[in-house]
C-alpha cells in the first residue's frame, strides 16, 4: 500500500471489493509473425473506490480535458485488469448503461460502461464517463434491476461531478500520470509501470493525492441513481434489496470479508433510507430482458473455475423457472460445449434454438461460432453471411464474422466489414487488433504494425506502441503520407511516455 507520509488517502467505498487471486494470462494472436506478449495481470488485494479528482479551487476541467483524462484512465486500466472484450457481452453492458444515462439529469454526458472479467463484486466510475463492472457483480445479481442499480449508483457520482471536486494533486500532474496514478489507487496496485512512475512523480514532487469520497456524495449517489432507475422502468426496490443481501453475505465471509465490507459497510441505516425512498414509487413487477439473461450465461461460462460445477449450474436449471430461463440454461451448456470442443454437442443445442427462435441473434450467432471454433470456416463464413444479412447492424456479429473472414483468407472481405463497424466499436482494442491482421494478410507489414500499434496504445501499453512504429518506420517502400503519418504517431506516443514518467 502507498505510505501515508508520501500520500493521503482517506477511503469510502460503494460497491467495490477487492480481488482475491491474478487475472488469467491473457494470449493474444500472431500478427505479421510477432507474437504479441502474454501478460500477466496480478492484481492486488486492496482496490479502493471512486476517488474525487479536480482542484481545491473548485475549477472543474474542461471537457476536452475531461475527455482526455477518462481515455488515459481506461488505457491504464488494460494494463492492470483484464478488461471483457467480448463484442455480445460489450453490447448488452453499453446499451443497458445508455438507457439508463438516458434517463439521468446529464443524458448528453458521453459515458463508456465495460465489464472487467473478475469474479470479485466490484463496480466502479472514472472520469470521462468510464464506468466498469466486475463479472462477479453481475453473477451476483439475481433480477437485471440489482444491476441496473449498481450502474445507476455510479452514473450519479460521474452526473453529480462527484469524480472532480477535491483532489489537489491532479492539477500539479501530467494527463497520463495522473491518470495511471488513479487507476493505480482505484486497484489498489503499484505494479503496473505507468501506475509505479506515477507514484514516483507524486513522491518526487512531495504531492497529496487525496482521496476523499464523503458519506453526503454516497447518499447523493443513492438517491440520483433511484431516480435514474425508476425513470428507465426498472425496479426501485431493488436497490435496497441488492444492499441487504451484500449486508447478510457478510457472516459467510470470516477473515476473508472483502476490502469494501469492512471499510465501508452496507448499513441498516443506508438500506432503510433506500428502502424508504423506494417505497414511493408504485409497486410492479419488472421483467428481466433476455439479453440480461443471456449475459450472465456467457459471463459465467467465461469467467468459470470449474466448468463441471457451471454445468451442473446450467443442467438443474433445465426444468425450473420460465421457458425464457431454461432456454438461457440449454444455452449455457452450448457454450460449455463449445470450450470444451465438444462441437458436436454444441452444434445440436444451437440448432435446436435456432429452430425455435430464429430472430434470436445470440442463439444464431452461436451456431456460427461453432463452426468457427471447429476450424469449419466454409461453413462459417457461410453461416455468418446470412447473419450480417438477417442483422446488418449487429457490430458484435460483424466482428466475429470478421475473424472468420481471415481465418477463410477472405482479407478484403473482412476489410470491408471492418470499415462498416459503428464509431463506437472503432473505439475497442480488437477494431485495431483486426485491422493489423488484415494488413498482415495483405502482406503490408508498415501499415500492420502501425495498427498494431494503436492497439498496444488503446491497452495501456505504449512502450510496445513505440516499437511497432519503429517496425513500421524499418519497411519499405513507404510513401510520404505514411512516413508523415508514423512520424506523427511516434512524436505523440513518446510525449505520452514521457509524461507518464515511463520508458518501459
Amino acid at each position: 500500500m502507498f505510505k501515508a507520509t508520501i500520500i493521503t488517502v482517506s477511503i469510502c467505498l460503494t460497491f467495490i471489493s477487492m480481488p482475491q487471486q491474478a487475472a488469467e494470462q491473457n494470449t493474444i494472436t500472431v500478427f505479421g509473425g510477432l507474437p504479441l506478449p502474454s501478460t500477466d495481470k496480478q492484481i492486488d488485494s486492496n482496490k479502493i473506490n471512486l476517488p474525487d479528482m479536480g482542484d481545491s479551487s473548485g475549477t472543474l476541467i474542461s471537457p476536452a480535458e475531461e475527455k482526455e483524462y477518462g481515455e488515459a484512465f481506461f488505457r491504464s486500466l488494460h494494463s492492470q485488469i483484464l478488461i471483457n472484450q467480448d463484442a455480445e457481452i460489450q453490447s448488452y453492458i453499453q446499451a443497458t448503461g445508455e438507457k439508463l444515462v438516458a434517463n439521468s439529469d446529464a443524458p448528453s454526458h458521453p459515458f463508456h460502461f465495460f465489464v472487467v472479467m473478475e469474479n470479485d463484486i466490484n463496480a466502479f466510475a472514472g472520469p470521462g464517463g468510464y464506468v466498469g463492472v466486475n463479472a462477479g457483480l453481475i453473477l451476483l445479481t439475481e433480477v437485471e434491476s440489482e444491476l441496473a442499480s449498481v450502474m445507476g449508483h455510479e452514473i450519479g457520482h460521474v452526473t453529480q461531478r462527484h469524480l472532480f471536486r477535491a483532489a489537489e494533486a491532479s492539477g500539479r500532474l501530467s494527463i497520463p500520470s495522473a491518470a495511471a496514478t488513479l487507476a493505480a489507487i482505484l486497484l489498489g496496485t503499484q505494479s503496473p509501470a505507468m501506475g509505479q512512475a506515477a507514484i514516483m512523480a507524486i513522491q518526487a514532487g512531495n504531492v497529496q493525492f487525496q482521496i476523499d469520497f464523503t458519506r453526503e456524495n454516497e447518499e447523493e449517489a443513492d438517491r440520483v441513481g433511484m431516480q435514474i432507475l425508476a425513470l428507465s422502468k426498472y425496479d426501485p426496490r431493488s436497490m435496497p434489496i441488492f444492499f441487504e443481501r451484500l449486508q447478510q453475505s457478510t457472516r459467510f465471509y470470516g477473515q476473508a470479508i472483502p476490502e469494501f465490507l469492512r471499510t465501508h459497510p452496507v448499513t441498516a441505516s443506508r438500506i432503510s433510507d433506500t428502502r424508504g425512498r423506494a417505497e414511493t414509487y408504485p409497486y410492479k413487477q419488472y421483467a428481466d430482458s433476455l439479453a440480461y439473461l443471456l449475459t450472465k450465461a456467457k459471463i459465467r461460462v467465461m469467467t468459470s473455475i470449474n466448468l463441471e460445477d457451471t454445468s451442473k449450474y446450467f443442467q438443474a436449471n433445465l426444468n425450473q423457472g420460465t421457458i425464457e430461463q431454461r432456454t438461457v440454461a440449454r444455452y449455457g451448456l452450448g457454450l460449455i460445449a463449445i470450450k470444451t470442443e465438444k462441437y458436436k454437442e454444441a452444434e445440436t443445442i444451437f440448432q435446436e434454438l435456432t429452430r425455435q427462435y430464429p430472430e434470436q441473434s445470440q442463439y444464431v450467432a452461436a451456431l456460427a461460432r461453432t463452426a468457427l471454433d471447429s476450424r469449419n470456416y466454409k461453413n462459417a463464413v457461410s453461416r455468418y453471411q446470412k447473419l450480417i444479412e438477417q442483422f446488418p447492424d449487429n457490430d458484435p456479429i460483424k466482428i466475429e464474422y470478421i475473424n472468420a473472414l481471415l481465418k477463410a483468407g477472405k482479407t478484403e472481405q473482412a476489410k470491408d466489414i471492418l470499415l462498416s463497424l459503428n464509431a463506437k466499436t472503432k473505439l475497442l482494442p480488437i477494431y485495431w487488433q483486426s485491422l493489423a491482421q488484415v494488413y498482415s494478410n495483405m502482406n503490408q507489414p508498415a501499415e500492420s504494425h502501425r495498427f498494431l500499434a494503436e492497439y498496444y496504445y488503446a491497452m495501456g501499453e505504449t512502450y510496445n506502441a513505440i516499437l511497432q512504429i519503429r517496425l513500421a518506420q524499418e519497411s519499405k517502400g513507404l510513401n510520404f503520407q505514411l512516413s508523415s503519418i508514423l512520424s506523427e504517431r511516434l512524436s505523440f506516443f513518446i510525449n505520452q511516455q514521457q509524461e507518464a514518467g515511463t520508458n518501459h
